[in-house]
């Protein structure tokens, strides 16, 4: 019973962190925020940025409030992972070993999907638009556009989200 909880609050806290750095990610990329999926990831992150916005000022292009929302959730996630294992506080420099390797973790997990989520949107609707598409291109296209360079298409068919999703578990692998 006590790992089917711990499963679930696991998966809750990585879903929110997830959610901070799309938007970070979003914000980084210069998305579409008129696109319905990037204003449902605004309002839900937007209880915690908006508090922030008020206190920390953007530095140059980089919302500094919406960095903190997710060094703070990634704390939380770690803390309360801990807590509930009954692994206790460690050290403060294992500590931010933690937090980084949570946020690192999250993050290619998160790319993992959208690229795999990507790819297959491409061979059902090539050339069609839907708000999902039109978010995943923004997000994905930086990351496998060094691939692309590298590998070229075979018979018409792009094989750099494939490399990219390789790369992306073996880096994942190391983390753990």
């Amino acid at each position: 019973m006590m790992t089917a909880f711990v499963y679930i609050v696991d998966t809750l806290l990585s879903l929110t962190l997830a959610v901070f750095l799309a938007r970070l990610l979003l914000q980084w990329t210069r998305a579409d925020f008129r696109n319905p999926l990037c204003q449902a990831i605004v309002r839900i992150t937007n209880p915690l940025i908006l508090p922030l916005r008020r206190i920390l000022p953007p530095i140059g292009k980089v919302d500094t409030a919406s960095v903190v929302a997710v060094l703070l959730v990634a704390i939380a996630d770690v803390a309360i992972m801990r807590a509930i294992l009954g692994a206790g506080f460690p050290p403060a420099y294992y500590w931010i070993e933690l937090v980084a390797i949570e946020i690192a973790r999250t993050l290619l997990q998160m790319y993992f999907y959208a690229i795999v989520l990507y790819a297959l949107l491409s061979l059902i609707a090539p050339g069609g638009y839907s708000p999902m598409q039109s978010v995943l291109a923004t997000l994905c296209e930086p990351v496998l556009r060094p691939f692309r360079r590298i590998i070229p298409p075979i018979a018409g068919i792009d094989l750099s989200p494939l490399w990219a999703c390789i790369g992306i578990q073996a880096i994942l692998l190391v983390l753990r």
